[in-house]
């Protein structure tokens, strides 16, 4: 599987990627006979129809589709923000299912980081204060979440805009506030929504280029859902929602 030929080029090495939706080994996440349905008026929607995936710890997994199709569903369901109808998740050794929603909510904190095509910044805070919040929410110190927060932003690239709120940052430095803000908990999970959807081609590619690069460095285990066709080709596996069902489909074909 080559590169997208973008402003740069890289990929995945090849002994990490896999060709199939299950493994011999235990997946680090996995999703068995899963169902979701909506009632809206007097239609009932069956948007995810025991559906199974399973992805392997240290993999970028792309999941496309057409609009409407349920991929934020999906992810709202992986990440415990939903109850699923019927079915499993299984993230490491824990069943979400059977978590109580007490239980459920220091789980995501720790875990589970989530980035979504809007940011959600508070925009009565500065830059450090939103990426800081996850951990004041845990208890932690405010200096400590401060020091903690300020490598994050760092890490993205935003270290002068520490004391910017939201409405004086620019949508992509936006976004990254808002990925240092997912990944501040150090989870082992990264789920992200069209993170890239809201920005323009340029700001879009060097959000994505930030992404790769941060789950290399930081080994997460990340699912993202997108329309991009391009950043999709440049992860380790592509998997399709269709007809509330996945199925995996090879980078070469997203161009043809």
């Amino acid at each position: 599987m080559g590169a997208w030929a973008g402003s740069r080029m890289w990929a995945f090495p090849t002994h990490q990627r896999t060709n199939a939706l299950t493994h011999p080994l235990m997946p680090f996440l996995t999703a068995t006979a899963l169902n979701k349905s909506y009632q809206v008026g007097t239609q009932h929607l069956h948007v995810l129809r025991d559906l199974d995936l399973a992805v392997e710890r240290g993999e970028m997994v792309a999941v496309v589709g057409a609009s409407g199709v349920g991929k934020s569903t999906l992810l709202h369901l992986l990440g415990g923000l939903d109850r699923m109808d019927s079915g499993s998740i299984r993230i490491g050794e824990v069943d979400i299912n059977a978590l109580s929603e007490a239980s459920l909510v220091p789980f995501r904190n720790k875990q589970i980081g989530f980035v979504f095509q809007f940011h959600h910044l508070l925009p009565e805070f500065t830059a450090l204060e939103n990426v800081a919040m996850p951990l004041l929410v845990r208890g932690l110190a405010k200096q400590q979440a401060q020091a903690e927060a300020s490598h994050w932003l760092h890490e993205v690239g935003l270290d002068q805009r520490a004391d910017h709120r939201s409405g004086e940052l620019s949508g992509g430095e936006q976004q990254r506030v808002a990925l240092a803000r997912a990944l501040i908990t150090r989870p082992k999970l990264l789920l992200a929504d069209e993170p890239t959807g809201d920005l323009d081609s340029h700001t879009a590619d060097s959000v994505f280029e930030l992404i790769a690069r941060l789950h290399r460095d930081y080994q997460l285990t990340s699912l993202i859902a997108t329309h991009n066709i391009a950043f999709a080709g440049r992860c380790h596996r592509v998997l399709r929602l269709h007809q509330g069902k996945m199925e995996e489909v090879s980078p070469e074909s997203l161009f043809t």
